[in-house]
């Protein structure tokens, strides 16, 4: 070797290794796949049957016997569900190709006496058995809302595929069915019935064990998903959040973020002395962690590498989202990972707010206007709040919400009142009416938690949809006013996703791409409010603070961005309970307020 150049016999030894033994279970999934497809496609188009592709595909796992279409179909089914799994090194994925493909190699043997079948069976599970210690990945949390997920996405990849079945048959078919007939012929078919559609000689006979097959694989495996044990998704333990708690008392002053790592729908690792924590939730195989490690920053490294070895365990992708500059460089040097600046936190410093001067005009405009009107404020700590008040500003904040599913998880608590918070300070906008509404005078509600033992930082935004305009900004100008009383010295706002770019674009000067950046911002705006979040938070003359995403690799990238937003409530792939019952949960489990559409803490 010179100059840093391996030699070419360096080059041959490493060929001949042959793939290193973390790309094993990628390889073997994408064979998996692959196998799964050809199988399908000969089970499914006719024509592929008599091509020289079926020469080699006929004696895949799967393809023999009588019922050839209908077995093609349910092997290359299981086996592209089994290579996700294989893909993230799951052991039951593991296992079920081991029974699989030793299975379809015997029958290959046995029905069509196909050495090449057997070969081909025995060429996939000679790795999968070589290097069964890569696909030791524990299963992910999970509940039985998977079967019910199974179902619907089964059964619609089953009329898809059922309607591919019944119509490349036209040449076969007896008159002209419509293609009501033919959906109707799918239906009766994945329950084993006999549809309107004939055919001509046998295909009746394999269209109906193709759709047959593909209902069996649907009950099959949704059966499976409603009975297997649950594994639900981890909680806070009583024990870990007194844990947290002591953390918080002690280092809770070092990030405005640390108070929600208490959201009760997280887990947590602590590092090995103690000293130190990270809190996350798993969301479709994304191990995401908010805001800096909680704790002393010497053993933040100890829970990092607990969090890391966990994600490995379980074969999860991990990421940070919302992080510091300072968590960003223990994360990064810690574990490889990579950093990008993902938007700023307004901070706004107490003893340098004013309403005075031109810059503050239009928010001491609105504030005036609103009081004019017969508005007033009232700011307390959550402890003064007595029982009943309490309880209708719990209501008054479910009934406003204003979006049908709970949004909010690196920036938000998930609950108002619990007894263990009687820290958080709440901001409440009252106006007497000559008809009291169901929650009497209580127009808007601010909730903040404790950042530290002299700052807030803002969960939640609530208000009557009813009320005057210009709720939200009276109510933190209220804050602000009022907290020297309370010893607060700093209050942090929301968090502006891409600020810079939005801040920078918008100048004299700015070039094409940012502008053209910007433009795209403004344009996600319509629905993610980038904009408008910026916008409202540069009226009270923040400072900024950046912060930031930490990802293993760019390629994960989408894909924590989708997780990211199903914890923050964006996207919700889950059906949704009726209201009246939501109520009466999140009333049972104290975790049912987050933040309100249009008043998002993290956009």
């Amino acid at each position: 070797m010179s100059d840093g150049v391996p030699d070419r016999s360096s080059r041959v030894r490493r060929i001949l290794r042959g793939p290193r033994p973390e790309a094993v279970p990628v390889l073997v999934a994408r064979a998996c796949a692959v196998v799964g497809l050809l199988d399908i496609a000969a089970g499914v188009f006719p024509r592929f049957r008599h091509s020289r592709m079926h020469a080699l595909a006929e004696v895949l796992p799967g393809s023999f016997g009588p019922f050839a279409a209908a077995l093609s179909l349910s092997v290359g089914v299981l086996l592209l569900l089994l290579a996700h799994g294989l893909k993230r090194r799951k052991r039951r994925a593991w296992r079920a190709a081991v029974v699989l493909l030793p299975a379809g190699a015997a029958a290959e043997f046995v029905y069509r006496h196909s050495i090449v079948g057997v070969v081909i069976s025995l060429a996939l599970l000679a790795p999968l058995l070589i290097h069964r210690g890569q696909f030791a990945a524990l299963p992910d949390p999970r509940s039985r809302w998977r079967a019910l997920a199974n179902f619907v996405l089964m059964s619609a990849g089953s009329l898809a595929l059922g309607m591919i079945i019944v119509s490349v048959h036209t040449h076969r078919m007896v008159g002209d069915p419509s293609v009501a007939d033919r959906l109707t012929h799918v239906v009766y078919g994945l329950i084993g019935f006999e549809g309107p559609v004939d055919y001509q000689g046998n295909t009746s006979w394999t269209v109906a064990f193709s759709l047959g097959a593909l209902g069996w694989l649907t009950a099959v495996t949704t059966v499976y998903l409603a009975f297997r044990p649950e594994h639900p998704a981890a909680r806070l333990t009583e024990e870990d959040e007194t844990r947290l708690r002591e953390l918080l008392a002690r280092h809770g002053g070092r990030d405005s973020l640390g108070h929600f790592a208490l959201r009760r729908d997280k887990a947590v690792v602590f590092s090995p002395s103690g000293k130190a924590a990270v809190t996350y939730r798993v969301v479709s195989g994304v191990m995401l962690a908010s805001g800096d490690p909680i704790g002393d920053v010497e053993a933040w490294p100890g829970a990092i590498e607990r969090f890391m070895d966990e994600a490995k365990a379980h074969s999860w992708t991990p990421a940070v989202m919302g992080c510091s500059e300072t968590g960003g460089e223990v994360w990064t040097r810690e574990t490889g990972l990579d950093a990008l600046e993902l938007g700023d936190e307004a901070v706004v410093d107490v003893a340098d707010f004013s309403l005075a001067g031109r810059a503050m005009r239009n928010v001491r405009q609105m504030v005036k206007r609103i009081e004019r009107a017969g508005y007033e404020t009232r700011v307390r700590r959550i402890r003064d709040l007595g029982g009943t008040e309490l309880e209708r500003v719990r209501r008054a904040a479910e009934d406003w919400r204003g979006t049908d599913t709970e949004r909010g998880f690196s920036m938000a608590l998930g609950r108002i009142g619990d007894p263990a918070d009687g820290e958080c300070l709440i901001a409440t906008a009252h106006k007497q009416d000559e008809e009291p509404g169901e929650y009497g005078d209580l127009k808007a509600i601010l909730h903040f938690v404790p950042w530290g033992g002299d700052g807030v930082s803002l969960d939640l935004m609530r208000r009557d949809r009813s009320a005057d305009p210009g709720m939200n900004e009276l109510l933190i100008v209220a804050a602000l006013q009022a907290a020297p009383k309370f010893g607060i010295t700093r209050i942090s706002l929301n968090f502006a996703m891409f600020r810079s770019a939005l801040a920078r674009g918008e100048k004299i000067g700015a070039g094409p791409v940012l502008r053209a950046w910007r433009g795209l911002l403004v344009f996600l705006s319509r629905w993610f409010q980038i904009e408008s979040l910026y916008k409202f938070n540069a009226k009270f003359q923040p400072r900024w603070e950046p912060r930031f995403v930490v990802y293993r690799a760019s390629s994960d990238l989408p894909r924590i961005g989708f997780a990211a937003m199903q914890a923050e409530g964006f996207v919700d792939l889950a059906l949704p309970l009726p209201r009246f019952l939501r109520r009466r949960s999140a009333a049972r489990s104290a975790c049912a307020h987050s933040v309100a559409e249009g008043d998002v803490r993290a956009a």
